[in-house]
This record gives structure tokens, sequence and C-alpha cells, in this order.
């Protein structure tokens, strides 16, 4: 393949969907001792979240715990348990379009601010005619690396 003009830097974060949080929260934070750093919630994408940390420092590794607002409304964030992979991503502007003039599906809304404040868009899960790469079945979040990542990370 060409040379791409961005690098993949490492995992941003992982996101555990389920019903309850509470449920989620009682594994990741009490036993396994994730620190819960916010709380996000979004009618519009029908969450409601924990934002943990796993580890510390610029390569700290996020664990998003979500459960939907409404469990009969779309996105439907608890029906797959492991939503998303999130990848720190060095220029996410160039490496939407190369990797769009390349075939990769992306899914709607383009870039945007995520929940932990960091410009964001997903890579969809199914590919289509027009666009036949994609995750596979796993909904991938490319997230723009702030200097600090990007220099721990390089």
């Amino acid at each position: 393949m060409n040379q791409k003009p961005f690098r993949i830097l490492g995992i941003q974060q992982i996101a555990i969907g389920g019903p309850d949080k509470q449920k989620l929260r009682s594994l990741w934070v009490d036993m396994l001792g994730l620190t819960v750093k916010s709380t996000f919630v979004s009618e519009r994408e029908n969450v409601d979240e924990d934002i943990c940390a796993l580890g510390a420092g610029p390569t700290a590794v996020e664990v998003d715990l979500m459960q939907p607002i409404d469990p009969d409304k779309k996105p439907a964030v608890h029906t797959t348990p492991l939503n998303h992979v999130g990848l720190w991503v060095d220029d996410l502007v160039v490496a939407v379009d190369w990797m769009t003039t390349h075939g990769v599906r992306f899914a709607p809304g383009g870039i945007r601010k995520g929940a932990a404040g960091h410009d964001i868009t997903f890579i969809h899960p199914k590919g289509n005619d027009q666009f036949p790469l994609s995750g596979e079945g796993v909904l991938i979040e490319l997230v723009q690396a702030p200097p600090e990542v990007i220099a721990a990370l390089a």
C-alpha cells in the first residue's frame, strides 16, 4: 500500500456497553481498580457513560463504561458488549481524507468532539459497494492525539 501520511500511535480507548453501567463499574472500578475520570451523557448518542482510566499519564488507556439512556433507541450502545475500540492518530483530518480515498467507509457524523474532548470519527463496522473497507463487524474510533500523546508514543 502507498506510504500513509499519518500514523496510528496506540490504543486510546475501549468502550464496553451493557444495560446497567453500575454492574460494569462493579467489575472495572471496584474489582479491577480503574479510576472514574468523568461522566458523559448524550441524548443524541443515546449514552450515559463513565469515562475511566487504566494507567496514568499520556499513555493511559480510557475505558468507557456505557449504558443506553433508552434501551429501545439507537444507537444501542449495550447490544454489543465490546462496543468499540479507539485508536490514537497523529493527524485525524489527513487520515480520514486518505482512508476515504482508499475505500474506507466512515460512520455518519464526520469529525466531531468526543466525550473526552478530543476530535473523533468512526470507521463503520460494515463496508458497502462504494467503500468496501470497514471494521468487519467492529466499530473503530479514530481519535486525534494531543501533542503530549504524540510525543509519548512517537
